[in-house]
């Protein structure tokens, strides 16, 4: 939920228009009389299932490029596999500048049984002031917002400097390799830009900067299995399994000391941190964290289980290098010789990280404490996002989003008053950005 400053500003107060440029204040002026454009755009969208798995984004992807073809606005799709587009725009001001790129993803998580859903999962319901369903909030919340700014600033073109370019794109949910990371190794002179923005859930009082690292691992066990009655014959696959758990969970015990600058904005962001991503977020960000996710094992009650299967999910701090993670995990399979260890490597990344004083951050801060009368803290996400690719390319990249609260529940939805802000501060933040 939004801060109250923010909840107590009428929307025809939002902005100051009077104290800004006449571009700007005709930007806020667009998107207060699109108020209704935005909402069924919103509610449409999220009615376009695209979960991932199975990563089927077609449907989805056709709905932006139909909105962007009655707004005449210039685009292509690029995809390495049919069934999961991209959508690439681009254009430039009149004047040249800077390259801002506006990267949000299409596809979505599973829904899960529609049982839980207070309405159906792909129904995109306006209802109590919000917009419901599967994805709402990761992410077609900040997908809209980049598609919005990026028509909004096509109008004012001429009088931009640089270049704006939209990335819409599949498979963020399973690790980016059809999408962000197929469009930079691929169309990098394109997508690199000089900055990157991106609408992920966050919560409007803050502004990531960077993001925990991930490492995923099939952990396997392999025994002879026996009759249950027979344990002298065979190890118990699914004991040892038991054991690595708990060598691996001692890996939360493990403190590596972050960069100075990233442990300053820690430090004064904690409250914020704990209040958006819940109570005890601010003592895990800096800190391995392990998920057990998947685990398989035995046939029947009594027998032996003679093969287990762990699926395990970590997520690495900022500073920590993840080749010293890997080495542990390799240690640890190492301990037991019935197990043996496979990463899933489409599905790893490294922790990364930006400038927490760089130039985007300040401007998202200064536009917000204008829309809002309050200004959000730069922190460091506990999820990844595909911001990583920019910061892998040397790119300044910055997440700027909706509350994360319901996110990849049956609960997920997003105010509609919390919408309309990330699409006001996403349009102001580029054409700050691309005006300077």
């Amino acid at each position: 939920m939004l801060p109250a400053p923010y909840a107590a500003v009428p929307f025809r107060q939002f902005g100051q228009i009077h104290a800004m440029s006449d571009d700007r204040a005709r930007l806020l002026e667009w998107i207060d009389q699109d108020r209704d454009k935005l909402v069924a755009f919103f509610s449409g969208f999220t009615q376009a299932p695209s979960p991932n798995p199975p990563g089927d984004t077609r449907a989805a992807a056709d709905f932006v490029c139909r909105f962007l073809d009655s707004e005449h606005l210039p685009y292509r799709i690029v995809a390495a596999k049919p069934e999961m587009p991209n959508i690439v725009g681009s254009f430039s001001g009149a004047a040249p500048g800077r390259h801002l790129v506006l990267n949000g993803h299409i596809d979505v998580f599973p829904a899960g049984p529609a049982a839980g859903w207070a309405h159906p999962p792909w129904s995109g319901k306006v209802a109590d002031g919000h917009v419901h369903g599967r994805g709402t909030v990761d992410m077609k919340c900040g997908t809209t917002a980049s598609v919005f700014a990026f028509t909004y600033l096509y109008r004012l073109r001429d009088r931009l400097k640089g270049r704006l370019t939209l990335t819409a794109v599949s498979d963020e949910e399973t690790g980016g390799h059809y999408g962000s990371r197929h469009l930079m190794e691929h169309f990098g002179d394109e997508v690199r830009g000089d900055c990157c923005l991106n609408g992920e859930p966050g919560g409007p009082e803050t502004i990531r900067f960077g993001e925990k690292g991930t490492l995923r691992a099939v952990f396997k066990v392999h025994t002879p299995g026996a009759h249950g009655a027979y344990p002298h014959l065979s190890a118990n696959a699914i004991r040892i399994m038991g054991r690595i758990m708990n060598d691996l969970d001692a890996l939360g015990d493990w403190r590596h000391p972050a960069p100075p600058q990233v442990t300053a904005s820690l430090d004064a962001g904690r409250e914020v941190i704990d209040r958006v991503m819940g109570n005890g977020a601010a003592d895990i960000v800096g800190r391995i964290t392990v998920n057990f996710g998947v685990i398989q094992g035995g046939l029947k009650i009594n027998m032996l289980p003679g093969d287990c299967r762990l699926e395990v999910d970590l997520r690495i701090p900022v500073g920590l290098d993840s080749n010293e993670v890997r080495r542990r995990l390799v240690a640890v399979a190492g301990r037991y010789p019935e197990a043996s260890i496979e990463e899933l490597m489409h599905h790893s990344s490294p922790s990364s990280w930006s400038d927490p004083g760089h130039e985007m951050v300040r401007i998202l801060q200064r536009i917000v404490a204008s829309l809002g009368g309050f200004e959000p803290k730069p922190v460091v996400s506990i999820g990844a996002s595909d911001c990583k690719v920019w910061r892998q390319a040397g790119v300044p990249s910055y997440i700027y989003g909706c509350s994360p609260s319901g996110m990849a529940s049956p609960r997920e939805r997003v105010s509609i008053d919390e919408f309309l802000h990330v699409v006001r501060t996403h349009t102001l933040a580029a054409h700050a950005y691309l005006t300077a």
